[in-house]
């Protein structure tokens, strides 16, 4: 008898811990262009929290951290334009790390910088005009998914 579990569809977001809200929206401002799709304030032992928008996923910023800063654990972040990001995010304060396009922010998550056009990674047309965005796939990533749909 052949079992069935659930499938892995995509992220709806990723919560970083991070120390005071406005210090980390102050810091990924300096970096990434977002649109806050919101926030409140630390209430009744609930954490601040900041919700930065992507398309149809959002990167939610938790006050507080109180951890060491991270070491191979790591988040990607698919962007328009990787070499700016890494020029940005030194300005802004962060950690360059050895491993191409990687930093830490100032409170030690380890963030990978991926570039969009590279990754199978992809938002559908609605999603991309809505952000304000006109991106296309290297040959090599539409090569991926191609290959991808024919299995």
């Amino acid at each position: 008898m052949a079992t069935t579990k659930p499938c892995l569809v995509g992220l709806n977001h990723v919560a970083l811990e991070v120390g005071d809200i406005e210090d980390a929206l102050r810091f990924y401002g300096a970096v990434f262009s977002f649109e806050l799709r919101g926030r409140h304030d630390a209430t009744d032992g609930l954490p601040a929290m900041a919700f930065l928008d992507m398309g149809d996923q959002f990167l939610a910023l938790i006050g507080g951290r109180d951890q060491p800063r991270d070491g191979d654990r790591h988040l990607g972040l698919v962007v328009d334009d990787r070499a700016y990001v890494m020029e940005l995010a030194e300005k802004a304060g962060a950690t360059i790390l050895d491993h191409p396009f990687n930093f830490r922010d100032p409170w030690g998550n380890h963030l990978e910088i991926v570039a969009y056009r590279d990754v199978q990674f992809t938002k559908v047309e609605e999603i991309l005009r809505g952000m304000g965005l006109d991106l296309r796939k290297s040959e090599e990533a539409l090569k991926e998914l191609r290959d991808k749909l024919r299995r």
